[in-house]
């Protein structure tokens, strides 16, 4: 270790002086306490070394001796300093070496960068780069303008002054119990799922409900059947659970179990989204279904399917959920409300199993405590009025124009041979590309331009993915759609000219 100037204890106000001058918005004391403390931990202050009293430092730092007393207090009281009745204040002879100050306090510099874990490397591959927040196009983003606040905020209110007192203690009856009540009516009406109000848990949303069935079902090096291209929120629950992801190609079906890589253990869980395939679009053929409920019980594995927008579909009726197939019980339904309601309302709901009911309330009231009973009533009351069903068909025919609007905007990029999925259900198209450099280009010019193209190939675990775009459209307002769309159009047909004027160059 490279040694280190020290302070004389004579000068020790002067140079507290200099550091005190640096910019900061940290009140006096607390700077005064961190330079203190930094020239301990550095050694520039070495052990047993007095310090000048209070009323000393205080006079020729031209501040008041409280502030200089509070700070002295605090490092005494944390052992970087001790009192010396009739003698003075000195540095503590501490039983470790000299430590390096955190990086903020030696250079008044922002936090020094954390040594990640590899796991925490990993989880960030899963996370999309902040790039600020674009209008158009986010996947994923619901009307939020189009959500019915005021009688929303009403219904809140009311169940805030309503609530009892044990609503404000730790609750372990896995979530309030009318909600669980208007849930399994819902699911059983809409979606065929088969339950009763006790296997309904209700989670702080939908990633919370994959991080518990991970945390239940599997142990680390456990395998995991992912779609491929797939949903990277489950993509990363499950790799920092520590278990194997093993990629499924998905096609015009769906996940296949006959394409399932070799050389991998049999799975512990399968994830999948059957009903809207994330992010291709596609729904899961009743042949595929079968297959997967047949290789779930072959190789005693849970299915978790995930059902996040299936309330948005428009040629038809919504499509039965897979859980609804199952006499084995190994399918856990995974719903949120997210999608429907908004993000931050952070609820979702899981729909298990007789045999799980009871260990995975257990386990989530102890790992993640329950919360918001208050809204969990709102919510309640909003679905057994009538509400969700309303505002449900509101933002479907919302959606069924904003995604026609997206189409005729890009209308003249599609007649030159942008392909575009079939959008059938959903808030969000795929624009399928060529390839992966006319892929980056335009998220690169998207990012310019204040448009949000999310890659197609991000969204495999495997390199190459299929290029393509995600287009969310149902967070995007009409006009933002036509300005947006016509940009993309545009953009798209001048990079396809610029190639084929440069392919036509003669050699």
């Amino acid at each position: 270790m490279e040694p280190v100037a020290t302070v004389h204890a004579d000068w020790v106000g002067e140079a507290l002086g200099i550091a005190l001058t640096r910019t900061s918005s940290l009140p006096l004391a607390r700077r005064l306490y961190r330079a203190l403390r930094s020239w301990v931990q550095s050694g520039r202050l070495a052990s047993g070394c007095r310090l000048p009293s209070s009323r000393r430092l205080a006079r020729e730092l031209g501040v008041g001796r409280n502030s200089v007393l509070d700070a002295i207090d605090q490092l005494v009281a944390e052992g970087f300093l001790e009192t010396r009745p009739g003698a003075g204040t000195f540095v503590a002879d501490l039983p470790f070496g000299r430590i390096e100050a955190p990086a903020e306090e030696a250079s008044g510099g922002g936090a020094p960068r954390a040594a990640l874990s590899p796991r925490g490397e990993r989880l960030l591959r899963f996370s999309a780069a902040s790039g600020g927040h674009h209008e158009a196009f986010p996947p994923g983003v619901p009307a939020l303008d189009r959500f019915p606040r005021e009688l929303w905020e009403r219904l809140l209110r009311r169940h805030q002054r309503r609530a009892p007192d044990a609503w404000l203690d730790y609750r372990t009856q896995g979530g309030v119990t009318a909600l669980r009540e208007v849930l399994c009516d819902y699911l059983r009406l809409s979606r065929s799922v088969r339950c009763r109000p006790e296997q309904v848990l209700v989670v702080q949303g939908a990633q919370q409900g994959f991080e518990l069935i991970a945390r239940m079902l599997a142990d680390a090096g456990d395998t995991v059947w992912m779609e491929e291209p797939g949903y990277g929120g489950a993509q990363a629950c499950f790799d920092a659970s520590g278990l194997a992801l093993v990629p499924v190609p998905v096609d015009g079906e769906g996940l296949d179990p006959a394409r399932v890589p070799s050389g991998h253990a049999a799975p512990r869980l399968i994830y999948v989204t059957p009903s809207h395939q994330y992010p291709s679009g596609v729904t899961m053929s009743l042949a595929r279904r079968l297959a997967l409920l047949e290789a779930a019980e072959t190789h005693g594995a849970w299915i978790v399917e995930d059902d996040y927008d299936s309330e948005f579909r428009y040629d038809q009726r919504p499509i039965a959920a897979l859980q609804g197939l199952s006499e084995s019980a190994r399918v856990i339904y995974v719903g949120t409300l997210s999608k429907v309601l908004y993000p931050g309302l952070r609820l979702g709901y899981l729909v298990l199993p007789e045999s799980l009911v009871e260990p995975f309330r257990r386990a989530n009231a102890r790992l993640h405590r329950e919360g918001q009973y208050a809204v969990q009533a709102a919510l309640g009351e909003f679905i057994a009025a009538g509400h969700f069903s309303r505002h449900v068909r509101r933002m479907r025919d919302c959606y069924r124009r904003r995604q026609a609007l997206l189409r005729r905007a890009l209308a003249p990029a599609v007649a030159r041979g942008l392909e575009l999925s079939q959008g059938q259900a959903g808030m969000h198209l795929v624009a399928w590309l060529g390839d992966r450099a006319l892929e980056a280009e335009l998220v690169a010019r998207g990012a310019a331009a204040g448009v949000t193209l999310s890659p197609l190939s991000g969204f495999y675990l495997e390199a190459p993915g299929r290029p393509g775009l995600v287009l969310g459209y149902a967070g995007t307002r009409d006009d933002e759609i036509r300005r947006a769309g016509r940009w993309l159009a545009e953009t798209w047909l001048a990079l396809v000219e610029e190639r084929a004027a440069a392919t036509n160059v003669p050699g």
